[in-house]
């Protein structure tokens, strides 16, 4: 049962410490303020948030208030500010604690061995519309547990600064006191409120699996951390460095305090019953030696002396300092064990499938050998399974990481991107955690006895069992577990071509190449990895309503000329100028061409050569496309290279160059470079060969469209639009414009975009991601065989399409008519090929 207390506001005193400051009943929301003074003087209605007793998630409501309008005051002048940054903490109270501990069988919650089942969903890649039935479905799956990254850069998308404010507060009509309270800014809000999902998946039965990081990976944006942490001096990414320590310590702490606050650990009655701190540190401390060694070792005393009351993993880190347990990552991982016999065996991402990156064909893995991968854990003492994912989802926006990776992020999950069942990989696995569940008395009371019950002299993949050339010992194995008072057993078949009778006990059994039986009394089969008893479900893209009514606005190339660009004698990096606040960086120059060169009378026209770190780039002489060229997920750099039309006299040279976002793994990805660095030259000349990379290079961040904000319905109204006939079609750096009325229907809504080449799109403000349907799958595509090891180059589709074709359009975005949809092109594509479909 829950509890009221009354709102209490909280910040930071100049000694570090909570001052709890209070108000009447309500106490107004709070946004984002740098730099100010702020006065309190008196009366104003304020947007907060409330509980609703019913569901027990935050609802923002309207309230009139006694006292508050803030007057703010800077160097820049005075502005009223309604809504500031103040950390509101509605209390509530569970009734109902527990304890989590582990020994070396399982987790143990309550005094209780448990074998648990989790799957991975990112609370961003998805609405918070969606999340009650994507949680319900992971339930109804048989799931124990919902496991989720927590992304940096989405709650802290600036500095958390330390800001003074100064308050006079009016508990009546005259002042009665004044302080100066520090307060940090942290965003959660909309698809980064991450307390109202964790509470939902409380409210369904669920436990959570909380992996802080605050490094993700996870194919995000410079792997979830913030692009100013870059910037801060002397700092070096996942080592033993004081500046990251302390930012990663600060924001840490932040997540483990908001959930205290909130009771969301399984200590304090919620339903958090691990934490993660770091993430597949293991091959980067194996690279870099000993300051990784000891950053290892902070980062483990750091998390524990958190004082969660649940218990810490660190993944694919072998010598994870107790009491923290290391874990595995991989598709398959029934040989590791834990750096303790006093740990249990815990796979933290059995990965379902594999990302799809622009460029590359969409990766399958069958859900017979995902079924067979989880089976051959459970039998050799695993414990805990999470999928990774569980629902992939969508990289909204611009979260998608470095390099190439597409903007669906369904990852062949059992719930697809749109939150549908996949089949029959979803009801296949649904089934097995049945049968793992009726097996669960005898698999957390005793070790396993194997028993070998056959030989196959054929098998020559499973090299870590081999014992002579073409020869594998026992193939047929039992995997029994028998206390007293149950029995379980499970049978494999690990050869993968042929099937097998098995004799086990008094029953015979006939278990498929590749394949696992589990009898969880040890007599009756009620389950086995390669027999699907789920029917396949295709899933179709139907058109809706009908054509979109476009309009056009072209984007004009930038110029040395502008006024608004900076300038420089260099080549600069793109993401030191940009800060990654676009895509897009316009490196521009002049290039001065004397009457009587050569290539004037010849009609060879100079090759131009271009040099970059990637990702793509578009080539501009005096407004005039040239030519585009881009890299790929295995090579971002790029070179142009080409004959370009010069004039007499001065050129315009204009370089667009576009990241597809930032890179999230790899050894001090901080220092990756992106853009053009050069060299820059000119073939061709009566001089020879020009160097251009040092003369004078003016930057503009950006596109005049995003300066304009295009992609809303205000900002679209400042310029004028070509209607009719006359919109354009096959032309580089265009926007368009149209409005559609939302179809009828909860089916899942989605843009086919195959008509055109790439860029950004928007839906009433909100962009659904980088869509680049023009980058066409490459490799081959063959047959695929479930069984034997999967990898992501062996079970692919898509190969010789666009590697993503349709976008995902929330359905909660949408206004029942009216709706706004603005693309921006930037190859060149034919809009009135763009369709609105449902998924069905």
């Amino acid at each position: 049962m829950r509890s009221r207390v009354p709102y209490e506001l909280k910040a930071l005193a100049e000694k570090h410490e909570p001052t709890p400051l209070r108000w009447g009943p309500h106490i107004p929301n709070v946004e984002f303020l740098e730099d100010y003074r702020l006065r309190v003087t008196r009366f104003q209605n304020y947007s907060i948030r409330t509980l609703n007793e019913q569901t027990g998630v935050k609802e923002r409501e309207k309230h009139t208030i006694v006292g508050l309008r803030y007057i703010a005051e800077s160097s820049m002048g005075k502005g009223e500010f309604h809504g500031v940054v103040l950390m509101l903490l509605f209390l509530w109270v569970c009734g109902v604690t527990a304890s989590v501990t582990y020994d070396h069988k399982a987790i143990v919650i309550d005094g209780k061995r448990r074998i648990l089942l989790s799957g991975s969903i990112h609370y961003p890649r998805s609405t918070p519309q969606m999340w009650p039935d994507l949680i319900q479905k992971a339930k109804d799956g048989g799931l124990d547990v919902i496991q989720t990254y927590v992304f940096w850069n989405g709650h802290e998308p600036s500095p958390g600064k330390v800001m003074q404010i100064h308050f006079l507060m009016a508990l009546s009509s005259s002042i009665l006191s004044q302080t100066t309270v520090r307060i940090l800014v942290y965003y959660f809000e909309d698809r980064f409120d991450l307390v109202k999902f964790v509470k939902l998946v409380q409210q369904a039965g669920l436990y959570v699996h909380l992996r802080i990081g605050p490094y993700v990976c996870a194919e995000w944006n410079l792997g979830g951390f913030p692009v100013w942490l870059k910037y801060v001096p002397g700092i070096a990414f996942r080592t033993d460095n004081e500046p990251f320590k302390a930012a990663m310590q600060k924001f840490t702490a932040k997540i483990v305090s908001l959930m205290k606050e909130e009771k969301l650990f399984q200590s304090q009655g919620g339903p958090i019953i691990m934490s993660q701190i770091e993430n597949e540190y293991g091959p980067v401390e194996w690279e870099i030696g000993a300051p990784g060694k000891a950053y290892t070792k902070w980062a483990a005393q750091m998390a524990v002396g958190l004082d969660t009351g649940v218990p810490w993993v660190m993944c694919k880190q072998e010598d994870a300092p107790d009491p923290v347990i290391d874990t595995c990552n991989g598709f398959y991982c029934e040989n590791f064990k834990p750096n303790k016999n006093t740990k249990p065996k815990m796979w933290t991402e059995n990965w379902t499938g594999w990302y799809t990156d622009f460029g590359g064909a969409v990766p399958v893995r069958p859900a017979e050998d995902l079924a067979f991968s989880v089976a051959r854990f459970i039998q050799n003492g695993g414990s805990f399974v999470n999928y990774y994912m569980y629902h992939g989802g969508t990289n909204f926006g611009r979260t998608s990481s470095g390099l190439f990776i597409a903007t669906s992020y369904d990852y062949d999950a059992p719930l697809d991107e749109y939150g549908l069942q996949n089949e029959p990989k979803w009801g296949h696995l649904r089934d097995l955690h049945k049968a793992i569940k009726q097996s669960e008395p005898a698999l957390v009371s005793t070790d396993p006895k194997v028993q070998s019950l056959g030989y196959n002299l054929e098998v020559k993949s499973l090299s870590w069992s081999v014992m002579k050339p073409n020869r594998i010992a026992c193939a047929l194995k039992a995997h029994v577990f028998s206390t007293p008072g149950a029995c379980a057993a499970f049978i494999a078949n690990y050869d993968t071509k042929s099937s097998a009778k098995a004799t086990f006990g008094s029953g015979q059994y006939d278990l498929p190449p590749w394949s696992i039986s589990i009898l969880p009394d040890c007599k009756t089969e009620v389950y086995n990895t390669a027999k699907v008893g789920v029917n396949s479900w295709l899933k179709k893209m139907t058109p809706v309503n009908g054509a979109f009514a476009w309009e056009s606005f072209n984007e004009e190339p930038s110029s040395s000329s502008q006024i608004d660009s900076i300038a420089a004698e260099a080549l600069w990096e793109q993401v030191n100028v940009t800060r990654d606040s676009s895509d897009y960086l316009w490196y521009m120059t002049d290039v001065y061409i004397n009457a009587n060169e050569g290539f004037l009378k010849n009609g060879q026209s100079p090759v131009l050569t271009v040099m970059s770190a990637g990702h793509v780039l578009h080539v501009f002489i005096n407004g005039q496309f040239s030519g585009t060229v881009y890299g790929g997920l295995g090579n971002p750099k790029l070179t142009f290279s080409d004959n370009v039309n010069l004039r007499v006299g001065n050129n315009k040279l204009s370089l667009l160059s576009v990241a597809v976002g930032l890179p999230n793994v790899g050894l001090h990805f901080e220092t990756w470079n992106a853009g053009v660095l050069g060299p820059v030259t000119l073939k061709g000349l009566n001089e020879g060969t020009r160097d251009l990379s040092k003369q004078k290079w003016s930057y503009k961040v950006g596109l005049k469209g995003e300066a304009l904000n295009l992609h809303t319905e205000s900002g679209s109204s400042s310029v004028e639009w070509t209607r009719g006939s006359l919109v354009a079609k096959k032309q580089p750096l265009t926007w368009y414009k149209a409005t559609f009325s939302a179809p009828a229907g909860n089916d899942p809504l989605a843009l086919d975009m195959g008509s055109m080449g790439k860029g950004e799109v928007w839906i009433n403000g909100r962009s659904i991601g980088r869509h680049w349907p023009g980058y066409i799958a490459h490799g081959s595509c063959n047959a695929c065989n479930y069984a034997g090891f999967y990898t992501d180059k062996k079970c692919r589709i898509n190969c010789g399409k666009p590697s993503q074709r349709w976008y995902h359009v929330p359905r909660s975005w949408l206004n029942s008519g009216g709706n706004f949809l603005v693309v921006f092109e930037e190859w060149g594509g034919d809009p009135n090929g763009i369709a609105l479909v449902k998924r069905t």
